[in-house]
């Protein structure tokens, strides 16, 4: 299983990035601590998780103070990391889009674009384009490469 995922978290400087580790992550819980480190070690608000496995699918997680991590999946899977994120989005058939296309609508990210991107886009590139209009796509380049 070939995987990518980073947190971003958006600081008075900027946003700063990080690359995230789910190997070990056995629930959505673990996911959500991973990204609430990232916020307390930037103080950051909001904390966005991109996540991308196999050019198969993408994952979005956002992760807003104390709130809930919500979540934007452009095809769920029930097998590898995506069983993580299909606890986020509750039961869909496998490969169909899930969750809150909006998720990132006040970083600039307008829900229905995001949906074009999950069904027309290799699953990196749409990350990037994401990252891009959400302002955070210098730190997602850097984290990539």
């Amino acid at each position: 299983m070939s995987y990518f995922a980073a947190v971003f978290a958006q600081t008075p400087q900027g946003w700063v990035g990080t690359e995230a580790v789910l190997a070990e992550a056995e629930n959505v819980d673990d996911v959500t601590d991973l990204m609430r480190e990232a916020a307390v070690e930037t103080y950051g608000d909001p904390v966005v998780l991109l996540a991308e496995q196999d050019d198969d699918w993408f994952a979005i997680v956002r992760l807003d103070r104390d709130d809930e991590p919500r979540a934007y999946v452009s095809a769920v899977r029930e097998d590898g990391l995506g069983s993580l994120f299909q606890q986020l989005v509750g039961e869909v058939p496998d490969g169909d889009a899930a969750g809150e296309a909006a998720i990132l609508e006040d970083l600039g990210v307008d829900a229905k674009r995001l949906g074009d991107l999950g069904e027309r886009a290799l699953p990196g590139d749409a990350l990037l384009s994401v990252a891009e209009q959400a302002g955070f796509g210098e730190e997602f380049d850097r984290l990539r490469d």
